[in-house]
């Protein structure tokens, strides 16, 4: 019972004031499974990414933590081929650092906040954190190409929708640009009439 109203609140303050870049809801009236998408943020490589997360909410939470895992396929060093994600707030002590106090909206920050700055000594992924250690251009051109592979594929129809919308929006003024064009020759042409006699 404590699980469910607690979720309640979370999910409402979730709809309500998200946290920026991250959104939550459940899935088909399921309380306990939910679903998390994550912009990728700027300056990052997996900026213009959207990436989806599945959060399984145990019995016993908020003593035990949510089982979160990337739906989105990612290169990052803390994060492996199965969507598994290694973070302190996702275990319990003596080895993690969750707490009931602790929420979802709390450890969505987290994995955003990793997702931004990875954690190469505690890694799922020797060898991204290996490239992350000591040839990071290779990690960024690498998690950069995964994100246009994986994460940015589904917006690429607003993306060609603006393009079309900027067309049209060039074709519609380039009339209008000419007209102005032939309206200040003409004016221009009459003021020096003007000047000559």
């Amino acid at each position: 019972m404590q699980r469910n109203s607690r979720l309640k609140r979370e999910l409402q303050m979730l709809s309500t004031e998200p946290p920026p870049g991250i959104s939550c809801w459940q899935t088909e009236g399921q309380i306990d499974d939910l679903r998390a998408q994550i912009v990728g943020g700027e300056n990052t490589p997996y900026e213009g990414g959207l990436f989806s997360l599945e959060i399984k909410i145990p019995e016993r939470y908020p003593f035990e933590p949510p089982k979160m895992c990337f739906l989105t396929p990612i290169y990052h060093p803390n994060i492996d081929s199965t969507g598994r994600i290694c973070l302190d707030a996702l275990k319990l002590p003596p080895k993690g650092a969750w707490k009931p106090s602790l929420n979802i909206s709390t450890v969505l920050t987290s994995i955003q906040l990793l997702m931004a700055e990875p954690n190469p000594e505690d890694p799922l992924m020797a060898d991204i954190s290996f490239e992350y250690k000591y040839n990071k251009q290779v990690y960024l051109e690498k998690a950069k190409r995964w994100t246009e592979k994986h994460a940015i594929q589904r917006n690429k129809g607003f993306e060609e929708a603006k393009e079309n919308m900027a067309e049209d929006k060039l074709e519609k003024a380039l009339p209008m640009c000419r007209k102005r064009e032939a309206h200040n020759s003409e004016e221009r042409q009459d003021d020096s009439k003007k000047a000559c006699f």
